[in-house]
């Protein structure tokens, strides 16, 4: 288990008409691309109920 605060580094393969609307959404948001697809990436794991319980409190308290 990750502990608080610690990330991982991945590689991502994403088709270039994706990227393209990632970066946009990105920059509408005032975010880095990596930030905004961190966002996305909680946000669905949040919404899946996927989170565990101390991230999803966190996030919602926010």
């Amino acid at each position: 288990m990750a502990k608080e605060g610690k990330t991982k580094n991945f590689i991502l393969r994403i088709d270039s008409e994706t990227m393209d609307a990632i970066e946009a959404w990105a920059a509408d948001e005032f975010r880095s691309t990596n930030g905004q697809l961190q966002w996305i990436i909680t946000e669905a794991l949040r919404k899946a109920k996927r989170l565990p319980a101390k991230k999803r409190n966190t996030e919602t308290t926010q």
